[in-house]
């Protein structure tokens, strides 16, 4: 089964230099980087976590209870379907746009819409808890200023906390999606 997402840097370490984009299909919706530590470690103790709970309902099916088992299996089911979104959560680009996936939400801006992508130093959410820090965020502007800047990426979040250089390769992996693509659709 491939697994896209651990080609991505990868696949920008061993791009030519002439290549800013360096994969194949351009029309499929890809996360420039690599999913972060702690994004894999939160969704690899859910998963840890719904092993436990797959197990005690084998054991509580086999000691009679199909009720309770039910419950433990449903439960299971739900933390799977948690760690699962932790997982794709980030940012993702294609020839289309560009669409930040959050837990609970998704937003997709057509890169005809996308205005200025820019680096900047702001409050940004930590681990995307309440707490705030000063930090660095990749933002998106929409046309005419029109709507709501749209932080894509920041430097205390899952995927790149105490990782400032792939942060910087990431920004540079989506300012070149924005470059190739939201040139031409201007």
């Amino acid at each position: 089964m491939p697994l896209p997402f651990l080609t991505a840097d990868r696949a920008f370490e061993t791009a030519d230099d002439d290549a800013a984009l360096p994969f194949d299909d351009h029309d499929q919706w890809r996360r420039p980087y690599r999913p972060g530590p702690w994004r894999v470690a939160a969704a690899a103790l859910g998963l840890l976590i719904a092993a436990f709970l797959l197990l005690a309902a084998l054991i509580v099916a086999l000691a009679g209870d199909l009720r309770a088992a039910g419950v433990c299996v449903g439960t299971a089911g739900a933390v799977i379907l948690v760690a699962l979104r932790l997982l794709r959560a980030g940012t993702w680009v294609s020839r289309y746009g560009v669409r930040r996936v959050r837990f609970f939400r998704t937003v997709t801006v057509p890169w005809a819409r996308a205005g200025r992508l820019r680096t900047v130093q702001q409050p940004v959410r930590l681990l995307a808890l309440p707490r705030s820090v000063q930090g660095q965020a990749l933002v998106l502007v929409p046309h005419g200023g029109g709507g709501e800047p749209l932080a894509l990426l920041t430097d205390h979040d899952a995927d790149f906390l105490a990782r400032v250089e792939a942060f910087d390769r990431a920004a540079d992996a989506v300012e070149a999606w924005h470059a190739e693509y939201g040139a031409h659709a201007s």
